[in-house]
């Protein structure tokens, strides 16, 4: 409101995910508030300016609906339940941020943790990690709790108390703003004081072996270990966009360099032959020289899942998993994970851009399940799973 009375003819979109919400929470108490100083047009969506100022009201509950503003320009963007949005909506919004006049351009951004967006929110403002051509200057994140609005306590005392009588986890989001945990967290047994440690606490004598989630879109490559009690420490990653299966396999052979790697577990579609080449992609990325032996990963979901709650959480104080601090988009991919809608117990393929490092972690689990059967052998020996077809080494 005060920048489009500050700058004549300037123009703003206000966004949330449906127009029921931008009328409850916005377009009435600012026509109870400014009436004499702006008019709604219904027709429209848009609120105007006696000095040619205007807010034009959008909805975005879907990829689909974000390219109705492509194209479009605006100097100040502010969309509101930000984390409801996802990073492929936010992006198409911030490429509408630009124009000729002289004025600032801004985007402003609210939100509570949780939700499909929760992951982009906190790379991006709370943690601070940026890709390239990401500048760090341009975000700034600005905490606020219900305790810093002394107008809302006194208007409504019982909001507070409403927050704290929340479930845990949500109360601990929208209360306390945490972002670590959050109403529909897939691993709430995450936790980076107990999960993540420092490189050099990794005992050395591993038997290592890795896994690799691979689409064009993004190769996600783990190399792990395990030690004598069958503990598994995640040593390194690669993640990158845009590979061939050759290029990827390099990646691959390359994060392996210097380490004797056993196998390779990967998604069992690699293994289907293409029908332009006649050739898997397995074939494709074993002939790369360096690459370790390949196997097909088990890819059941749910109970792959399962095993890898079991090694984040079956001993409160030191769990059977540990991730090194250098793999930064595990760690942070990791307790985004969302629950599934309709199957809460497998975790949800959106946001798409965050579930790679943790599919890969998956198909590593599943191929090391063993320590957790009561058949299990005190020294939990390094025992290869047991040989399918389709697999080009003999274990």
């Amino acid at each position: 409101m005060a920048l489009c009375l500050r700058y004549p003819s300037i123009r703003c979109l206000l966004i949330r995910r449906s127009y029921a919400e931008l009328t409850a929470n916005h377009v009435r108490p600012l026509l109870s508030e400014y009436g004499d100083l702006i008019s709604y047009r219904e027709s429209e969506k848009m609120l105007s300016f006696p000095n040619g100022s205007t807010i034009s009201l959008g909805y975005c509950a879907a990829d689909r609906d974000v390219l109705r503003y492509q194209g479009q320009e605006y100097d100040i963007i502010a969309i509101d339940e930000a984390t409801q949005l996802s990073e492929y909506q936010f992006s198409v919004l911030k490429a509408c941020l630009r124009g000729v006049g002289d004025v600032p351009r801004r985007m402003y951004l609210t939100c509570n943790p949780g939700g499909i967006g929760h992951a982009w929110v906190k790379r991006l403002f709370v943690d601070r990690v940026y890709r390239e051509g990401e500048d760090p200057e341009d975000y700034c994140f600005i905490p606020a709790q219900v305790y810093d609005n002394p107008t809302l306590l006194r208007a409504d005392p019982d909001y507070v108390r409403q927050l704290e009588s929340l479930p845990p986890k949500l109360r601990d989001a929208w209360l306390l703003g945490r972002w670590d945990v959050f109403e529909g967290q897939f691993f709430p047994e995450f936790r980076e004081e107990l999960h993540i440690c420092h490189p050099d606490a990794i005992p050395t004598r591993l038997r290592k072996f890795a896994a690799i989630d691979y689409g064009f879109d993004m190769l996600a490559s783990l190399l792990l270990g395990s030690d004598e009690q069958g503990n598994l420490y995640v040593l390194r990653e690669v993640c990158r966009p845009n590979l061939t299966l050759r290029e990827a396999a390099l990646e691959v052979a390359s994060l392996c360099q210097g380490h004797t790697v056993e196998y390779v577990t990967a998604s069992p579609d690699l293994w289907n032959r293409r029908q332009d080449t006649g050739r898997s992609g397995f074939e494709v990325m074993q002939a790369v020289e360096g690459m370790p032996p390949m196997r097909a990963a088990d890819n059941r979901r749910v109970a792959g899942w399962r095993i890898l709650r079991e090694y984040l959480g079956n001993d409160p104080t030191r769990p059977s998993l540990r991730i090194s601090a250098d793999c930064r988009e595990l760690i942070r991919s990791l307790p985004a994970l969302l629950c599934d809608a309709i199957r809460p117990e497998d975790a949800s393929g959106e946001p798409h851009a965050i579930t790679h490092a943790p599919e890969a972690l998956r198909y590593a689990v599943m191929s090391r399940p063993d320590i957790f059967r009561e058949s299990a052998t005190p020294d939990r020996n390094f025992i290869f799973p047991k040989k399918r077809s389709g697999d080009y080494f003999p274990l």
